[in-house]
């Protein structure tokens, strides 16, 4: 369920802890913790957190579009699932996606369209959908990443997730191109 200042202060209660203040916990444990689980867990956490516009503000202010671009660097597969899930869960937003691609985040989530993880590839079909616009329609939309889209949108009998996400994808920014 989607947040607003009513619900929240209703749910913290008069001494509970503040959105940002929780947020801003859970982002100095993942940088303090050199545990892997513990990391994961944590960003996992705040990909659910990143789902809900309420938070935008505070994921900004935070910079955990960065902490989750970090994550997409890792070789821990499940911290790059996460991490791309908070960018997908997230770059709905255009101020969220603007600061996703000026941090480098488009060639990130394009290399996650290879993951072995289907819960990867497919926060990085979403995301590429939403991140994708006129100032970055080339860096998108280049025939190599066209063409693994491509045959994700055709491989319905193997995984259909895959497919209707490619489709979306197809329909929305390269019909117009063609």
């Amino acid at each position: 369920m989607f947040t607003n200042d009513q619900r929240q202060a209703e749910r913290t209660g008069k001494y509970g802890t503040s959105r940002l203040q929780y947020l801003q916990e859970l982002v100095s444990q993942f940088q303090n913790t050199t545990d892997e689980e513990t990391k994961e867990k944590i960003a996992a956490n705040l990909a659910n957190f990143a789902y809900d516009s309420y938070n935008y503000s505070f994921l900004r202010q935070l910079n955990v579009l960065e902490l989750f671009l970090d994550c997409i660097t890792e070789s821990n597969e499940k911290l790059m699932e996460f991490g791309v899930g908070g960018v997908c869960n997230s770059c709905v937003d255009p101020a969220n996606a603007a600061i996703i691609t000026q941090c480098g985040g488009i060639p990130l989530v394009i290399q996650c369209l290879s993951s072995p993880v289907r819960n990867t590839v497919n926060y990085a079909l979403g995301a590429l959908y939403y991140l994708c616009n006129k100032s970055n329609r080339e860096e998108i939309l280049k025939p190599e990443v066209v063409d693994v889209i491509e045959r994700y949108a055709a491989a319905q009998t193997i995984n259909v997730s895959f497919s209707n996400l490619a489709k979306a994808f197809l329909d929305k920014h390269v019909s117009k191109e063609k």
